[in-house]
């Protein structure tokens, strides 16, 4: 089928990649539409919808505005929440690819708005490959955006095209800066686009749960070290700001959030070997339910080798080597041993 008789919907935040994505996709002779979710009524939430709306005019291209506010707020903003509350460390924009724009955006541009393909500025390659979509590490590795995506089904991948898969940031840059694109004004998207400068997601917290005083506790010898003022305000891993004058460096080591307790311990005490994986999802069907893999168990860490065995739908991972900071909340990503193609994931349980 001729490109230009295909429909592709962009789904656009006024920013660089999304507009880049877009005119790209014009200049490859599809027809390209616009889709902008509003996701919570602030003033920079308009400023995206502005600037969106902008490079769409500039473009030339029909642009469509969804609110998604409620199901932001209930998919994203509440799990954000309760993840803190409950002593977990949550990965919002894994929350918002799922439900808002592989769930209510994409559903939008395929069933309302007929799209052919849906498009993203992501840093990711789609393959077809034995029978499978696959995805597989973009150009830029410094830019690599599987993490986010494993949750994304068969069906989602088979209509999901990422135009910049084979750019660099830089060279992204360049295209953008040389077609006035986006508004000089818009800016990069932020990892919690929520919460805006000045405001902290350690405030953001504070004002959401206030002042709970509880212990820190080591995690060896059970001293208490000091006191603190809601658990909720930590994550495993952490050095900065315990504020606990120690012979050594502390390191929150793990969170006990229905006794407010925090155990702290020194940064050997912060290695794991093991750690457990459930609601699991596979970019496509298994071959067997133990193998070995290169493992993320957080965004911006190297890959690890470690063997998986799905036992009950649950993902029990051994690392060949020690890891640091193992946090509950936080999502468990699978990649191929050879090239490095996504095969699933799951939600650290500890």
């Amino acid at each position: 089928m001729d490109n230009i008789k295909q429909t592709a919907v962009v789904a656009m935040s006024g920013g660089v990649d999304s507009s880049v994505a877009a005119l790209l996709l014009q200049q490859q002779g599809y027809r390209v539409i616009g889709l902008t979710g509003k996701m919570i009524n602030t003033d920079s939430a308009r400023a995206v919808v502005q600037n969106a709306t902008r490079v769409a005019e500039k473009l030339g291209i029909e642009h469509y505005i969804c609110d998604v506010t409620e199901l932001f707020k209930d998919k994203v903003i509440r799990y954000f929440e309760n993840s803190y509350k409950f002593g977990y460390t949550p990965n919002p924009c894994i929350m918002c690819n799922e439900f808002i724009k592989w769930g209510f955006l994409f559903d939008y541009a395929i069933n309302q708005l007929s799209a052919d393909v849906f498009a993203t500025g992501h840093y990711a390659d789609i393959r077809y490959i034995e029978g499978f979509y696959k995805l597989y590490p973009a150009k830029d590795e410094h830019k690599d955006q599987l993490y986010f995506l494993y949750r994304l089904s068969q069906k989602q991948l088979s209509k999901t095209f990422f135009p910049l898969y084979h750019y660099d940031k830089e060279e992204v840059k360049k295209i953008a800066f040389e077609n006035d694109l986006p508004p000089k004004d818009s800016k990069e998207s932020q990892d919690i686009c929520f919460i805006q400068k000045p405001v902290t997601a350690k405030k953001y917290l504070i004002d959401k749960f206030g002042a709970q005083k509880g212990d820190f506790i080591d995690i060896l010898t059970g001293k208490k070290w000091g006191e603190h003022q809601g658990c909720y305000q930590y994550t495993i891993g952490q050095r900065k700001g315990i504020g606990i004058a120690a012979p050594y460096p502390l390191y929150v080591i793990d969170i006990d959030a229905e006794k407010n307790i925090v155990y702290v311990g020194r940064e050997e005490d912060n290695y794991k070997q093991a750690l457990r994986a459930c609601d699991l999802s596979f970019s496509y069907p298994l071959k067997a339910d133990e193998f070995d893999a290169m493992v993320k168990i957080r965004y911006n860490m190297t890959p690890r080798k470690a063997h998986i065995r799905i036992i009950n739908e649950c993902a029990d991972v051994s690392f060949y080597e020690p890891v640091n900071s193992v946090t509950s909340g936080q999502s468990c990503v699978f990649y191929d041993m050879n090239d490095l193609h996504l095969i699933g994931g799951g939600i650290v349980t500890r």
